[in-house]
C-alpha cells in the first residue's frame, strides 16, 4: 500500500506523528508500506538549508520514503498555500507510486490529494482510494477567514469532489463525518470514524521537576504551557493579552509557548517586554512529556470563530500528562466538545484574556480539582486514545477496501464471459 500526505517524520508536531504511526504500524505488522510525503518544513514553515535535494528515496523503520521538493509560503496567505500544495500534487502526478492494491491520501493537503486521487482513478488496474480526513479543509478557510465568496466555494467545490472520489473515508472525529455527509454529500456508509492516539509517554515525575528547574519556573507561580504550531487558528495574541493583565496585576504566573510557526515572530514582538510570557524553542519528541509534566495547567487556543475545522493534535499529548486542561475556544467547537467529554478541563471564550488569566490561577490554586481533572484526561487517553486500537481499526479499514477492490475487479473481468460466476 502507499500513503501520501506532505507531513512526515521527523517534524514533531501536527498531522506528521499519526502518519509516520501509522505507516510504521502498519508496517511492523507485516504489510508492505510505501510512504510519498514531503521535505520536513513544519512548524517553522521553513525547509532546512541543509537539505537541497528535488527528490529523496530512504528507508525508515521498514516504510519506503520517497521525499518532494515543493514550494513552502514564507508568509501567511492563502496563494502561499495553495502554491505549496499544487507544487507538491504535481510531484505526485509525476512520479511512480509503483502498483499499491490500496492508496491512502491524507488531507491536507486538499489540492494535492484532489489531483493525486484523479490520477488513482484513471490508473489501470485501479487501486482502492482512501481518504483520511486530518481537518475539514472547506470550514478551515471560512473559519479563519482565507477565503470567502467565489474563492470559498470553490475550495468547497474541490473537497466534495476529493472525497466523493474515494472508496472509503476516514475522519478523526465524529463532527467531521457529519459534516462531509451533510455538506459533502458522503454516504455515511462510506465514512469511518478513528481517532488520533495519544503518542507520548507519561510525564516521569523527576524528569519534570528537572525540566521545571532548569528554566527557572517557580514552585509558587502557576506554569501555563501551551505546545505546538503558533499560526494563525491558534489566536495566541489572546495569551499574549492574558499574560499582561498578569503581569499589570502581580499573579503569580507565567504563560509559557513552546514551539514555533508562522506567527512566532509577531507574538515575541507583541509580547517583548511582558515578564509573564515566555517563548521556548520545540523539544524532541522524547522531551516532550517532561515539558508538559511540569507546567501546572495545559493550554489550548484558537482564534475566535474556529469550531468545526479540525481537533488540536496537541490534545492527545494533553489527556496523556495528566495535567489540567484550560481550553480557550469557541463554546460549539469540537476542542470545546472533547474536552468536556474527557472531563480533563474547562473552557473560556476565545477572546477573554481575563477569563483566561482568572481559570488559570484557579486551576493552579485548587491542587484538588487540577488532579481530578487529569485523572480524567488519563482515563480518557487509556479508553479511546490507544495507538493499538487505532491501528487495528485502520488495519480493518485498509483490509475492507482492498477486498472491495478485488470484488469489483472479479466482477467486471466475469461480466460477458461464459461460465462465469461474479462476486456480487
Amino acid at each position: 500500500m502507499a500513503i501520501l500526505g506532505i507531513n512526515y517524520a521527523p517534524e514533531p508536531t501536527g498531522i506528521a506523528p499519526y502518519t509516520t504511526g501509522l505507516a510504521t504500524g502498519l508496517a511492523e505488522r507485516g504489510h508492505q508500506v510505501a510512504v510519498l510525503t514531503g521535505f520536513p518544513h513544519y512548524p517553522q514553515w521553513k525547509r532546512s538549508k541543509e537539505v537541497s535535494a528535488f527528490r529523496s528515496d530512504e528507508r525508515i523503520d521498514g516504510v519506503h520514503v520517497r521525499r518532494f521538493s515543493h514550494s513552502v509560503p514564507h508568509t501567511l496567505s492563502w496563494r502561499g498555500r495553495a502554491a505549496m500544495e499544487v507544487t507538491f500534487g504535481l510531484q505526485l502526478l509525476t512520479s511512480r507510486w509503483g502498483r499499491p492494491e490500496v492508496v491512502v491520501f491524507v488531507t491536507p493537503p486538499l489540492l494535492a490529494v484532489a489531483m493525486a486521487a484523479v490520477r488513482a482513478r484513471m490508473t489501470w488496474p485501479r487501486p482502492a482510494i482512501g481518504i483520511l480526513v486530518q481537518d475539514v479543509y472547506s470550514r478551515g478557510v471560512t473559519e479563519t477567514g482565507a477565503a470567502s465568496g467565489l474563492s470559498a466555494r470553490a475550495i468547497h467545490a474541490v473537497e466534495s469532489f476529493a472525497v466523493r472520489l474515494a472508496d472509503g473515508v476516514v475522519v478523526i472525529h465524529p463532527g467531521f463525518g457529519r459534516d462531509l455527509t451533510e455538506r459533502h454529500g458522503v454516504e455515511a456508509h462510506r465514512i469511518r470514524d478513528i481517532r488520533n492516539w495519544t503518542h507520548v509517554d507519561h510525564p516521569n515525575p523527576s524528569a519534570s521537576a528537572a525540566f521545571r528547574d532548569a528554566h527557572g519556573w517557580s514552585h509558587d507561580e502557576v506554569v501555563v504551557l501551551h505546545a505546538g504550531n503558533m499560526g494563525y487558528k491558534q489566536g495566541l495574541e489572546n495569551v499574549v493579552a492574558a499574560a499582561e493583565l498578569a503581569g499589570r496585576s502581580g499573579s503569580r504566573v507565567r504563560f509559557v509557548l513552546l514551539g514555533d510557526g508562522n506567527q512566532r515572530a509577531d507574538l515575541q514582538a507583541a509580547g517583548a517586554g511582558v515578564g509573564a510570557l515566555e517563548f521556548l524553542s520545540p523539544v524532541r519528541e522524547e522531551e516532550l512529556p517532561a515539558a508538559l509534566g511540569a507546567a501546572d495547567v495545559l493550554l489550548v487556543n484558537e482564534r475566535p470563530g474556529v469550531a468545526q475545522m479540525s481537533l488540536p493534535s496537541k490534545l492527545t499529548s494533553y489527556f496523556s500528562a495528566g495535567k489540567p486542561i484550560l481550553a480557550a475556544t469557541d463554546e460549539a467547537g469540537f476542542t470545546a466538545q472533547e474536552v468536556m467529554a474527557s472531563g480533563a478541563g474547562v473552557r473560556v471564550p476565545a477572546d477573554r484574556p481575563d477569563l483566561l488569566l482568572a481559570e488559570a490561577l484557579r486551576l493552579g490554586a485548587d491542587r484538588a480539582l487540577a488532579a481530578k481533572l487529569g485523572q480524567a484526561g488519563r482515563r480518557y487517553s487509556a479508553s479511546l486514545l490507544s495507538a493499538t486500537t487505532a491501528l487495528d481499526s485502520y488495519e480493518e479499514w485498509i483490509t475492507d477496501l482492498a477486498e472491495s477492490r478485488r470484488r469489483l475487479a472479479n466482477d467486471a473481468g466475469c461480466r460477458g464471459a461464459p461460465g462465469c460466476i461474479g462476486m456480487r
